[in-house]
């Protein structure tokens, strides 16, 4: 099967051919058909099988056949949960529709608004876009929606793990119902099912791999080591491996600050990804990771979908995700398009629990590596148990003398108050503390009957 056999429009198919695409993968070959007939869709595929081609090229498809008259108005909309893969979707729409009249733009947040004014003055036919920023300018009047007909929800699981579910339906009331709607999901929660039946009409289902399975190109390994000690494996196995280009995955972002930090300490030059940083240094380290300029990039899982970099040769999760879905995700990023891949997985001696549930979710054993410099019999002991809770309060009974004093202190002014209120009964200052007690109480209890009432 190739392109022309799936009856794309002429434009699209030389856009393909000056790109490079030849085959179909299974998705689109499984897709792009039933779209072009306008059917609903919901569909579960990881990351690197090809889904914006799958869900773009039926759309553009579309709207080459059935032109707009007029100014230019919102035709469709493609929502997805982080700046890097709003960026990466909208890049590959204007490569698909370079030789058709249609316009598309990206709009995040973290960035100023105005180029994003200027660009919806202008007109465009296509929106790729991020739930909170999008909600804004819908706010300020910069957005309209009641023209839209092809509504897209790509990486929505990871949407809803990052509470974006009443952003979605919010903006869902200012879409026209009658439209086509495309849900795109790796995993398939029940979160997703039910927000599929709200939004998807009779749909088709494609799934292309498996709700819980890993890349077979990608050769994983499992490390055992202390938690002090990953610092130490993480810069043995780059100055030993030298792999091209590594990518690190920390539970925090002060965790991808640290590891930077003594990386550099190291003699080895990394840059870290995450939600603190701004716009403008993300892109320019992913810019520098993509061309190869850096070695080592390290983030957080708002970089375990939506980066776009086709050679990565090692992903290393430095701390393993307490979701075991999100372990698939990080692994995704090398493997890409049924390239080989390393992924290497280092599970302290406070992480068994979270390997436990990987390992269930990907139903195999993640072979382990003890030939390591690093290898912990007490990490490996532990695996399966269940993770620590954090110790909250650590310390007070150091300051116990402090507190003993302290609580000294507040008997004798509790007594010297009970005295003074004989004093003051039924006098002014008691009746003005009753009457903001009062206050304070009423305005607790309003607050708390309006949280009751918006959760019902």
């Amino acid at each position: 099967m190739d392109f022309a056999s799936l009856n794309l429009c002429p434009p699209l198919l030389d856009a393909l051919d000056e790109i490079g695409y030849v085959t179909p993968t299974p998705i689109q070959a499984q897709a792009i058909p039933e779209l072009i007939k306008g059917k609903d869709m919901l569909g579960c595929a990881q990351t690197g099988t090809g889904k914006t081609a799958a869900f773009a090229l039926p759309i553009l498809d579309a709207m080459a056949e059935d032109p707009w008259s007029g100014p230019r108005r919102i035709r469709v909309l493609m929502l997805c949960p982080t700046r890097e893969l709003a960026s990466q979707i909208n890049d590959n729409i204007e490569n698909y529709a370079r030789y058709l009249d249609i316009r598309s733009m990206v709009m995040f947040g973290g960035v100023s608004q105005r180029p994003q004014e200027k660009l919806l003055r202008r007109g465009v036919d296509i929106l790729v876009a991020t739930p909170g920023r999008l909600l804004d300018l819908i706010s300020q009047g910069y957005v309209d929606l009641s023209y839209v007909q092809f509504l897209v929800l790509d990486e929505a699981d990871r949407m809803l793990d990052m509470g974006f579910i009443r952003d979605i339906r919010k903006i869902l009331a200012q879409i026209p119902k009658k439209r086509q709607s495309l849900l795109f999901s790796a995993t398939m929660p029940h979160s997703i099912v039910e927000l599929s039946r709200d939004m998807l009409y009779d749909p088709v289902s494609v799934s292309i791999t498996p709700e819980a399975t890993t890349v077979e190109a990608i050769k994983q390994s499992l490390m055992f080591v202390m938690k002090s000690d990953k610092r130490g494996l993480l810069t043995h196995i780059i100055k030993d491996e030298r792999p091209e280009k590594v990518l690190v995955f920390s539970r925090t972002k002060h965790g991808c600050n640290r590891i930077v930090k003594q990386l550099g300490q190291d003699g080895i030059e990394a840059l870290a990804i995450h939600g603190n940083k701004s716009q403008g240094a993300r892109e320019k380290s992913l810019g520098r990771f993509r061309k190869g300029t850096l070695q080592v990039l390290v983030a957080t899982d708002v970089a375990s979908r939506g980066i776009d970099v086709s050679d990565i040769s090692h992903v290393i999760n430095l701390d393993l995700p307490n979701e075991p879905e999100v372990y698939v995700h990080r692994i995704g990023r090398t493997g890409r398009a049924g390239q080989g891949g390393i992924a290497i997985a280092f599970c302290d001696e406070g992480e068994g629990e979270y390997l436990r549930g990987i390992e269930e979710l990907i139903r195999q054993d993640i072979p382990v590596d003890d030939n390591q410099p690093f290898h912990s019999e007490k990490a490996l002991s532990r695996k399966g148990d269940k993770a620590p809770k954090k110790q909250q309060n650590q310390g007070r009974g150091r300051r116990q003398p402090r507190n003993h004093k302290s609580n000294s202190n507040r008997s004798n002014r509790k007594s010297n108050h009970q005295s003074n209120s004989g004093r003051n009964s039924g006098g002014r200052s008691s009746g003005r503390n009753s009457e903001r007690n009062s206050g304070r109480n009423s305005q607790r209890s309003g607050r708390g009957r309006s949280r009751s009432q918006r959760k019902h």
